[in-house]
């Protein structure tokens, strides 16, 4: 039997998940109870739904997810409930082979199209952005720059509508950063090595994060059209939001000429990855996914959650200079997923009371 809690365990119970295959056609001297108690207690509800004997639940793996998904079976959660992987187990090996096979073909016809005088500024400007992100011990891996710059020239081409927007980039993190911690033993997620992942491996990551971030940016494109009018509409909905629930706060903003804008443009662009650790959007990004329309609309009231957790530091603020930098750089360097989960259950709260009053939008 595998030891408990091993790696090989854990990577026995997702293989077997993501092919369809029994586990035993991984691990011959491992059953599937052995394999359940490697990855433990925590896991173990994940794992009884997701493995092959079981039929899926597409809402009871929501409803699981939606407090936390556990590491080693995150990356496989992410692609069932983005919907990139099947519910039936049967077909999950076909749909990730042509899937994959199918981003390297887009890199195979349009890539060497990057420096085209009709691409050029596009591919540039990716080019640019990339060192710029953070964590930069993961971004500033050659291989990782190359990843990064393939799938964002990829989707940019294939949706001329919005093209490559700055923001774009930093949500294309998690979805790698999970995708590639599930070959890999590092526990911190912001220094992850490609270098000890195996080349087909890492193909297999590029091309299942490129077709999740789509998934993704299907649900928000109208954040990256021209103007941005998706992010002008949400930030607008954020500020009458919290006038309904925090006139004090809304108010003191308002006096010392602080415009949502200056600060919300970026929570909505970039869906608060500048404002929280990388470890706490993973987090975010497992309820996001678990909600319906997760990333457009009850990130809006995470987002309020998020400025009134801020109420008394804000309220003691009585110059708009300073008022801005604090909002600018909250300091949350040191969250983690308690934080993130007190976060949520107040947005949750606010979604329940207000998101069937539509009152609270207007004046």
């Amino acid at each position: 039997p595998l030891p408990l809690g091993s790696h090989e365990s854990v990577l026995c119970v997702c293989e077997s998940v993501h092919s369809g295959f029994t586990a035993g056609a991984r691990c011959p001297q491992g059953t599937l109870v052995e394999v359940v108690t490697a990855l433990g207690e925590v896991c173990s509800p994940f794992v009884t739904l997701l493995l092959p004997v079981s039929v899926l639940s597409p809402e009871e793996l929501r409803k699981l997810s939606w407090s936390g998904v556990p590491k080693p079976v995150r990356a496989v959660t992410w692609k069932l409930l983005s919907g990139y992987l099947p519910a039936n187990v049967d077909r999950r090996p076909a749909t990730l082979q042509r899937k994959q096979k199918e981003y390297f073909a887009f890199i195979d016809h349009y890539y060497d199209s990057r420096n085209d005088e009709v691409h050029q500024d596009t591919y540039r400007q990716i080019h640019i952005d990339i060192p710029r992100m953070s964590p930069e011990a993961l971004v500033l891996q050659p291989k990782v720059t190359e990843i990064f710059e393939r799938i964002l020239f990829i989707w940019a081409i294939r949706h001329p509508a919005s093209g490559y927007v700055q923001g774009m980039n930093d949500l294309v993190i998690p979805f790698f950063v999970v995708f590639l911690c599930e070959h890999t033993d590092d526990e911190d997620v912001d220094t992850a090595d490609v270098s000890r992942v195996p080349e087909d491996v890492l193909r297999n990551v590029e091309a299942d994060t490129y077709w999740c971030l789509s998934r993704l940016l299907d649900g928000i494109q109208d954040n990256y059209t021209f103007a941005q009018p998706g992010i002008q509409m949400k930030v607008k909905m954020l500020e009458e939001l919290v006038r309904r629930i925090d006139e004090q706060v809304h108010r003191h903003l308002d006096q010392h000429e602080v415009r949502y804008l200056q600060f919300a443009f970026r929570w909505m662009n970039n869906l608060l990855m500048r404002e929280v650790p990388l470890r706490c959007t993973i987090r975010l990004w497992d309820t996001y996914q678990s909600e319906p329309e997760g990333f457009a609309h009850f990130h809006l009231y995470v987002c309020a959650a998020f400025l009134v957790r801020w109420r008394k530091e804000i309220l003691e603020e009585k110059d708009f200079q300073e008022l801005l930098l604090f909002l600018q750089n909250l300091p949350t360097a040191h969250w983690g997923d308690e934080d993130i989960s007190l976060l949520l259950a107040e947005a949750y709260r606010l979604k329940f009371a207000f998101a069937d009053a539509p009152n609270h939008y207007k004046k």
